[in-house]
């Protein structure tokens, strides 16, 4: 390919989900609906942490500081959806960011459970506010850096004069689908960072958890099983979750995938799990309970 054909462009049009106005409308209604409902609830969560000081503990650190949508609800109701190529560059860094630093938190938050369940002598010498943060610290360094890395490498792909995003999201493996030269370099950097963000803890958390489930079946007391499996549950549900919709997305082969594919779980990891999540953290979990009816007595009374 000649050097005159191998050019950048300065914005890019998303295809999103459909053409229809109608539907586009509804979309945002429903879209819109449940980030408020997102917002709402990671808020109270954070609230409860704050609020209460039996939360104030590793796991809790973990889910206030874990809490693209905006940009794909403005885009239901524009007739043409454009983002420039710096807004384009920016929302893949944070999406990127934000997914991997969760992977890497999720895996943390199952060494905090293992460390619990298994040894709880030593818990609170080992899980002190140093460990816990410095577990964080690194977790955010990881997912920057990588996320970093992966932008670089993917916007300065050059797509001849193509701009024609057929997704809801400036989403990496949308965006290497529009290259016009070889990609086996952004392939490689791919597996690599899916490798190191989502299979690496997700071993961990796999092997944190068959350690958990080995000492519960230890457990003599049936009321010691449950109140262990309790511990656990909220946090294996959202891993079960994060950890599978990304894994089927990023370690599939690339010949299997597709764009519609690509564009329904997107939107379901990106709108309808982190809706789930407060939902999941706080019916199912006995610590939240407790200070969620005592807020709402509050406001009620």
């Amino acid at each position: 390919m000649g050097a005159d054909n191998v050019s950048w462009v300065n914005e890019f049009i998303l295809l999103g989900l459909s053409t229809d106005q109608q539907t586009q409308t509804g979309l945002f209604v429903l879209f819109g609906a449940t980030y408020l409902l997102t917002l709402l609830g990671n808020g109270l969560i954070i609230l409860l942490i704050w609020l209460d000081s039996r939360l104030h503990s590793p796991m809790y650190f973990f889910f206030s500081i874990t809490s693209g949508v905006p940009q794909m609800l403005a885009h239901f109701l524009m007739e043409k959806k454009t983002i420039s190529y710096t807004r384009c560059a920016t929302q893949l860094f944070f999406s990127l960011a934000l997914g991997g630093i969760e992977f890497l938190l999720l895996a943390a938050i199952a060494y905090n459970h293992d460390m619990a369940v298994c040894d709880p002598l030593q818990y609170v010498m080992v899980m002190h506010r140093g460990m816990y943060v410095s577990l964080a610290i690194v977790s955010w360094l990881i997912g920057l850096i990588n996320s970093a890395v992966e932008t670089a490498v993917t916007v300065t792909l050059p797509t001849c004069g193509r701009n024609v995003l057929n997704h809801v999201a400036c989403e990496i493996l949308a965006l290497v689908r529009l290259a016009c030269v070889d990609i086996t370099i952004n392939q490689i950097i791919i597996l690599i960072s899916s490798v190191i963000v989502l299979l690496v803890p997700c071993c961990l958390v796999s092997l944190s958890y068959a350690h958990i489930v080995a000492a519960i079946l230890c457990i003599h007391s049936t009321q010691g099983r449950l109140k262990a499996f309790g511990t656990c549950t909220s946090h294996l549900t959202v891993v079960s979750m994060s950890y599978g919709i990304a894994l089927f997305t990023y370690m599939q082969p690339r010949a299997s995938a597709s764009a519609e594919q690509d564009k329904i779980i997107v939107l379901f990891y990106s709108v309808v799990t982190p809706m789930l999540n407060p939902l999941i953290y706080s019916v199912r979990n006995k610590d939240m309970k407790a200070p969620l009816r005592k807020v709402i007595g509050r406001s009620s009374a």
